[in-house]
């Protein structure tokens, strides 16, 4: 390696074996590999950030989904942020910052075609998160799937959380009648109402969802923003009004269950209310980045959308820190600092 500040070898997870239910840090492996060397049209990376993200549960298991499981004895990817140390393509030059997919290790080489440089007056962290799959997130399923218009009223679950804390800020600034959300204990209620500017939030955790979510939008809710499926969504549909519109995102409830899951009970509404629920994966709307940064990037830049992140230090607890976004630690986006 020409470059005499890259080691010989550096740190890589991989996945050792695939979980039956709850993940736990025997399903990792922290290894040391060679780093590799960028071929042609390649950059070589020393990722400084990275991401762990609920979705990388459903990619543990071997089950077909929309996206390639993890293999097992291969290192895992996701999100990150890095500097090129080598570059072997005309796009990119030694000390660029850029985003790309191949964190969960501390070197990457990276196809150009694959890596997006990022601005520099913004932390690196932010495109992991406000600016990146998150934000992305939230901004197409209210703005897109939900077709949120002013003065709706919106219920987010999974309310504190990376993708959720934004939903319910977009609605707000874009014209909310009332935005409500839920989320998993005291303290991130207060921090939902309180810091993120939701009208009213509630610990699902206290009380029937149903019933603490027809106390907080006594006159229903219009638009559903499902991070967590479950109760929540049985109850949203019961608190739905007329034409009603849910962003089906997630359903973190359901990622560690042994056995298929009851749908909610209340499904006829569907047709006596003439609601709709689109599913959808954030990377099939790439249409929608330029709009997104358009409309996104300038409120960061001004400090009017609050994005809240929580900071793992070392790759070597990226597998505690991915642990932890299941349980519900981690107060908006969860980022590892490599």
């Amino acid at each position: 390696m020409s470059d005499s500040s890259v080691p010989a070898t550096a740190l890589e997870v991989r996945l050792a074996s695939r979980p039956e239910g709850w993940p736990t840090t025997d399903n990792f492996e922290i290894a040391e590999a060679p780093v590799p060397e960028p071929g042609p049209g390649q950059i070589l990376v020393r990722n400084k950030a990275m991401s762990v993200d609920p979705y990388m549960r459903g990619r543990m298991s071997a089950a077909k989904s929309y996206v390639a499981p993890f293999e097992v004895g291969k290192p895992l990817d996701g999100g990150a942020v890095g500097e090129v140390v080598r570059s072997e393509s005309d796009e990119f030059s030694a000390g660029q910052q850029v985003l790309h997919s191949l964190g969960w290790r501390e070197y990457a080489v990276v196809d150009a075609s694959q890596a997006t440089t990022v601005a520099d007056d913004l932390p690196s962290s932010a495109f992991l998160g406000v600016l990146g799959m998150p934000g992305m997130t939230a901004y197409v399923g209210l703005m897109d799937k939900a077709r949120f218009k002013q003065g709706d009223t919106v219920f987010v679950s999974g309310a504190a959380g990376a993708v959720g804390s934004l939903v319910g800020q977009l609605a707000k600034l874009n014209g909310a009648e009332r935005v409500i959300g839920s989320a998993g204990s005291a303290e991130k209620v207060r921090l939902v109402t309180e810091r993120f500017g939701f009208d009213a939030a509630f610990n699902y955790k206290d009380a029937p969802v149903a019933e603490q979510l027809r106390t907080a939008a006594p006159d229903g809710i219009d638009v559903y923003f499902d991070n967590v499926g479950g109760d929540h969504l049985e109850a949203a549909i019961g608190s739905m009004n007329d034409f009603g519109r849910i962003a089906a995102c997630g359903a973190i409830s359901q990622y560690n269950a042994t056995e298929a899951q009851p749908g909610p009970r209340n499904m006829f509404q569907f047709v006596t209310k003439r609601l709709s629920m689109q599913g959808f994966i954030v990377n099939d709307n790439g249409h929608l980045k330029r709009e997104f940064f358009e409309h996104v990037a300038p409120l960061v830049r001004e400090g009017k959308l609050i994005h809240e992140e929580t900071f793992v230090d070392g790759l070597r607890n990226a597998p505690e820190a991915f642990l932890g976004v299941l349980r519900g630690d981690n107060t908006g986006k969860m980022i590892v600092n490599v």
